[in-house]
């Protein structure tokens, strides 16, 4: 069991939750992880290159001179690769590098990286998240309450618009959802802040 405190907003520890490695998969799964994170930036690539072959390009077949006799070298139609505007020996055509990864194996590799952070002590649990308006400052202070100082990647429980518009302009600062929550997200900032709800959710 690994003991979770959860603050309120003003940095202050009001309870602690116990959390079960088990219902995170009991380990970090550093290779699973390594197949997340590679399967995440290959769906990214959109693969969409296409250039034209010598016989896709506009201009004559006809020889531009004859082979012997000119003191030119020898050469033949305009659209061959080495003539400004011909067409590419190696062109290169769409290709789709997007890697499936069965729903099961995301949901684990996430549960691996949410783990780590709980073992490094790089996460953060507030017991609700409520602004009186959509301001900038007042997420900061929250931060500097936490003792955030570093990348954080904020997970809140549903959609709310004072937490998104009050921390969209946070340096270092990635928004996203419980329900969206990724390896790659979790793994590239320092810190990853969650609502006691949105924890709950998780080991559900």
């Amino acid at each position: 069991m690994i003991e979770v405190p959860v603050f309120d907003q003003n940095g202050q520890k009001v309870q602690s939750l116990q959390v079960d490695e088990a219902k995170l998969g009991g380990q970090v799964r550093k290779e699973l992880l390594k197949q997340a994170i590679v399967a995440y930036h290959a769906n990214q690539r959109q693969g969409t290159v296409r250039t034209l072959a010598r016989g896709e390009v506009a201009g004559s077949t006809r020889k531009v001179f004859r082979q012997k006799g000119t003191g030119n070298a020898r050469t033949g139609g305009i659209r061959n690769p080495i003539k400004k505007g011909g067409g590419h020996a190696k062109q290169k055509r769409p290709k789709d590098w997007r890697q499936a990864l069965p729903k099961k194996a995301r949901r684990l590799a996430r549960n691996s990286a949410i783990l780590m952070k709980l073992q490094s002590n790089d996460i953060r649990v507030l017991d609700e998240l409520k602004l009186p308006e959509a301001k900038t400052k007042h997420m900061a202070r929250i931060y500097k309450a936490l003792g955030i100082d570093r990348s954080c990647l904020l997970a809140i429980d549903g959609r709310d618009e004072s937490v998104e518009r009050s921390a969209r302009n946070l340096d270092r600062t990635v928004l996203t959802t419980v329900a969206q929550l990724n390896a790659w997200d979790i793994l590239r900032n320092r810190t990853l802040l969650l609502t006691k709800a949105g924890l709950e959710k998780i080991l559900a």
